[in-house]
């Protein structure tokens, strides 16, 4: 993977970088795997709008992916490497050996005509999905469960990845990318390896445009807004912020929001990194 840095022939391109799609391998998606995406321009059920700073943007189709790699046992083979508009992360077509294709989130490393499966007593490479009771302790893991049968929903992003520390009866310690540290039941299925395009935090947009291709809209800073519309607005010249927070009054900056009553705190060995 790599990216590259454009000559400066226009204003919009003179700090831009794109990426290099080495690992791209077509840029035709397969049609049976897509779905219709319907954009809501932050607006709710009654047209007002309820989300700001969203609206306009390419138009999508979203790729359906098997996030809970559920054929056990049936090998597939990498058929392409392909780019998907609704995340950051490359996906991978797969082909299985009874016919059926399906997209899976591409793991670093992961070539045309490799062979992956899932299920128990797979080894441990590339790509291959299993439960995390049977992963080698200090194995880098991404597309990990939460709950048995649920699908992964952690370590999913560009170059995002968790690593297996230790395990202990029924749970496993995995340390995930943000720096937590918490329990997660042996029964839950990880696959092997970090998620692709791990160059995706070096790209930088260059323009204001490219945001609005991807449906962001201008965002007004809190501190040029008047007293009535957030708590940062209002004073004379520019002597307004103080204290950075939400619309709603909630401290932006270190404050911790989450309940002490939560079920899952008990599971949490270590907080994320401040």
């Amino acid at each position: 993977m790599s990216v590259r840095k454009l000559k400066p022939i226009t204003p919009g391109q003179r700090f831009r970088v794109v990426n290099g799609y080495d690992a791209i391998t077509t840029d035709k998606p397969e049609k049976s795997l897509l779905a219709p995406k319907k954009r809501s321009g932050g607006r709710n059920g009654q047209g007002k709008m309820t989300m700001r700073y969203k609206g306009g943007g390419h138009k999508r189709r979203y790729r359906i992916i098997d996030f809970k790699r559920n054929k056990h046992g049936i090998p597939a083979e990498v058929k392409s490497i392909e780019y998907d508009p609704n995340r950051s992360a490359f996906i991978a077509l797969v082909n299985y050996q009874d016919g059926e294709k399906r997209y899976v989130i591409a793991q670093n490393g992961l070539k045309v005509g490799q062979t992956i499966v899932s299920g128990e007593k797979v080894a441990p490479e590339i790509g291959n999905t299993m439960e995390l009771s049977s992963i080698p302790l200090g194995s880098i893991i991404s597309c990990i469960e939460l709950r048995p049968g649920q699908g992964a929903v952690m370590a999913r992003s560009a170059g995002a990845f968790a690593q297996l520390m230790a395990r202990d009866g029924k749970f496993a310690t995995v340390k995930l990318p943000s720096g937590e540290t918490r329990l997660v039941l042996t029964k839950c299925l990880a696959t092997i390896g970090a998620v692709s395009n791990s160059d995706h935090q070096l790209l930088v947009s260059g323009k204001a445009g490219r945001s609005r291709w991807l449906g962001r809209r201008p965002r007004t800073r809190p501190v040029v807004m008047n007293p009535v519309d957030h708590p940062m607005g209002g004073g004379e010249g520019r002597a307004s912020g103080g204290h950075p927070r939400s619309r709603k009054g909630i401290p932006a900056k270190g404050y911790r929001t989450r309940s002490k009553s939560k079920a899952s705190n008990k599971y949490i060995i270590e907080r994320r990194k401040k």
